[in-house]
């Protein structure tokens, strides 16, 4: 995972939402040194916070984690290359 461009897209989804820094951290219940730490690369939101955090920002976990919007197609690229990966260690376990 990048850190700094999950931090760049977090300011980004916060800012489409209109949102300050504070403000998004008194809608997930943290801090705004928090959410600056998030922006800045400096660290990532706890599991815990995630899908709060995706639920303001009107964005799925998945988008925060590669840090950028996904389309229909991203997600079937990403399934298929999963079924690849997995098809390829079960060869490795079996073979």
């Amino acid at each position: 995972m990048d850190q700094i461009k999950i931090g760049k897209f977090i300011a980004q989804m916060r800012k489409e939402q209109s949102l300050t820094q504070k403000q998004l951290a008194d809608l997930a219940g943290i801090s705004d040194k928090t959410v600056s730490k998030w922006e800045t690369g400096r660290g990532l939101p706890e599991v815990s916070l995630m899908v709060p955090l995706c639920d303001i920002l009107k964005i799925s976990v998945n988008e925060l984690l590669s840090g950028q919007r996904l389309t229909d197609s991203d997600y079937k690229n990403v399934n298929c290359k999963c079924k690849l990966d997995s098809c390829s260690r079960m060869g490795d376990v079996y073979s």
